[in-house]
């Protein structure tokens, strides 16, 4: 895994310590579909973060690359986002690359190989 690919849904400026680079979807160019993202993702061996189903449901009939990193939490205030990201993101990152998908909820996060 070389990078971090954040989509749209996501806030574009991340305050979370992370060893991988970071690159917002809207840096590749505007309104790219999923399939662009993913196709994207799989050339540049990145992990998709998201909070968009369906790249883990199209994760879960794939291997990687991608990995996706869906973020499950509902909606919340951009602060109380970062927060808590920057909080639980060393549990995430030891689960990447071994598991392709890391299912991230408010009491607790999943891992799929």
């Amino acid at each position: 895994m070389k990078g971090l690919l954040i989509d749209e849904n996501v806030p574009s400026h991340l305050k979370i310590v992370t060893s991988y680079p970071l690159v917002h979807c809207l840096d590749l160019g505007d309104s790219l579909s999923d399939t662009e993202l993913w196709r994207h993702a799989v050339e540049q061996q990145l992990a998709i973060v998201t909070k968009d189903v369906d790249f883990s449901n199209r994760i879960i009939l794939s291997g990687p690359p991608p990995w996706v990193v869906h973020l499950r939490i509902g909606n919340m205030r951009r602060r109380a986002f970062h927060d808590f990201l920057a909080q639980i993101w060393p549990q995430i990152e030891a689960l990447l690359p071994a598991h392709k998908l890391v299912n991230v909820f408010l009491e607790r996060i999943e891992a799929i190989k």
